[in-house]
């Protein structure tokens, strides 16, 4: 099972990579974001029904599994719901390269708390990945912005997401995957209502198919890319595959999109993309190396 973590991080930045080059064209079409939040956090249900349906329904309910499990949900859903209001109040070419950087907290974790280590290919993909993610939204010449309270948010979102990942870890040694997963969607519908606060009910919303419904056609893709990253680091180093997926997802993006569009990224977008992608080389082609983390995976995982 050990070596299953890379095919699942494969699948999850491939889900992640098209979702991430579809995911803006329902809010394009006027359909807000704070609602396809809302359709996000139900399209985590059929993939977590499924998962169960596997393992017998069996979901446990010990109180270390609730806690890691609600605690991985609501630190993704609160992150999201920090994010609508940092783009609310300050400049999103400044704010998403800071949240990009969420996999130095859980490499620095990872390394420290968990015992994880890598060889050197590992360590220099790793570096790598980390230089590349800021660079996909890096807009530089923009004017200048003053400090206030979106960098505060912003540095609260990269560390929720750091920490979610880092706890995805951790509740795997001694909780199945399929339970995690379910507390990470029942942590996502916690949220709707804050989403729904936060939604503008008083503008134009479109309701056609091209919003909720495209939407949903996407934010699948998000659903099932989180059931595999569950399942890569279960199987895999938190400190290796945090990276791999977080800077693969945004390289597949970058590609479909320009596939898409017929032009080439320019600036940092385009060294962004050459850095990640020899990233991802390095982080798939270096070795298993023992770790004091490493655990049996609980009876009834997906095989």
């Amino acid at each position: 099972m050990q070596s299953n973590w890379l095919t699942y991080a494969l699948i999850s930045t491939l889900l992640w990579g098209v979702w991430g080059a579809f995911t803006g064209l329902p809010s394009q079409h006027g359909f807000p974001d704070t609602l396809i939040y809302v359709v996000w956090a139900l399209t985590m249900i059929p993939p977590a029904l499924i998962v169960l349906a596997r393992v017998g329904w069996r979901v446990q309910r010990d109180r270390r599994s609730i806690v890691l499990g609600l605690a991985v949900g609501l630190l993704g859903a609160g992150g999201q719901m920090l994010l609508f209001r940092a783009v609310q109040l300050g400049p999103a070419y400044l704010i998403f390269p800071i949240v990009s950087l969420s996999p130095a907290i859980t490499i620095a974790l990872s390394f420290g708390l968990l015992g994880e280590r890598t060889g050197k290919l590992g360590v220099a993909g790793i570096a790598l990945a980390l230089c590349s993610l800021p660079l996909f939204d890096l807009q530089l010449g923009q004017a200048g912005e003053g400090l206030g309270l979106w960098f505060v948010l912003a540095l609260i979102v990269m560390a929720a997401w750091g920490l979610q990942a880092y706890f995805i870890k951790l509740a795997n040694v001694g909780t199945s995957a399929e339970s995690i997963f379910f507390y990470m969607t029942v942590g996502g519908l916690a949220c709707v209502p804050a989403a729904l606060w936060l939604t503008d009910f008083s503008q134009p919303i479109h309701w056609g198919w091209s919003g909720p419904g495209l939407a949903a056609a996407t934010q699948v893709l998000n659903a099932v890319g989180a059931l595999m990253l569950v399942y890569a680091f279960r199987y895999g180093k938190a400190l290796v595959v945090s990276p791999l997926v977080n800077a693969g997802a945004p390289l597949l993006t970058a590609v479909l999109s320009m596939a898409l569009s017929g032009a080439m990224p320019a600036g940092t977008k385009l060294l962004g993309v050459a850095l990640a992608l020899l990233a991802a080389l390095l982080l798939a082609l270096q070795p298993e190396t023992p770790s004091s983390s490493s655990s049996q995976p609980v009876q009834g995982d997906a095989a």
